[in-house]
């Protein structure tokens, strides 16, 4: 009787050893998980946009000028390439407003960033996100595609405007902040036309035939 509960003992004191080393690894396990998923959050390139950066800061000056000038050369190539893809008069109508607009704001805002004393090279190409908004545009077959570019000038426009007008407000330079005001009612005619082209349907397909 004595030997059998000895033995018993044993047993139980070795379940809980194992239990005991199961639960350990389990905790080692999760620990391990979660300092993972924390390193590789930590790591991940443009997680957390570097506001403080005055050259992409778009309440600084320089960080305002370079994001106005993108949007600019956003819209005159996607919009060179609607003159030639598209199958609607009206939206290559409004893609060459675009073009000679969005030429004219460029021109407006090297003058202003010039009287303000403000350094900023201009891009020479466009930002990833921006390239990849043409590059859609350039692959997308032609019955889709004045859908796709209505789509995105109207995205493309609605970005402008929160820009213009933020910096307008609050922006840290007269001379910037004269061009945004001026510039923000253009940008809003833009945004008005392009949604109503998008109300009208003159992207749909049956009111562009094939020439």
């Amino acid at each position: 009787m004595t030997r059998s509960l000895i033995l018993s003992s044993v047993a139980l004191l070795t379940l809980a050893a194992c239990g005991n080393s199961e639960n350990v690894a389990t905790e080692a396990e999760t620990a391990t998980g979660d300092a993972t998923i924390e390193t590789a959050t930590a790591a991940q390139p443009g997680a957390m946009p570097a506001m403080g950066d005055p050259a992409t800061d778009p309440n600084t000056p320089a960080g305002y000028a370079m994001t106005a000038a993108l949007s600019d050369m956003y819209e005159i190539e996607s919009s060179r390439l609607a003159l030639e893809k598209s199958n609607s008069a009206e939206v290559k109508q409004f893609a060459q407003m675009m073009v000679d607009g969005h030429t004219q704001t460029t021109a407006e805002l090297k003058s202003a960033l010039a009287a303000a004393g403000v350094s900023m090279t201009p891009p020479a190409t466009l930002d990833a996100r921006r390239q990849a908004m043409v590059d859609e545009l350039r692959g997308i077959e032609a019955a889709a595609f004045d859908t796709a570019y209505l789509d995105q000038q109207t995205q493309a426009h609605e970005e402008a405007l929160n820009l213009h007008q933020g910096f307008a407000q609050s922006g840290d330079s007269a001379q910037l902040k004269a061009f945004a005001a001026k510039t923000a009612p253009i940008v809003q005619g833009h945004l008005d036309t392009v949604k109503r082209l998008d109300e009208s349907g003159a992207d749909e397909p049956a009111a562009n035939p094939p020439q």
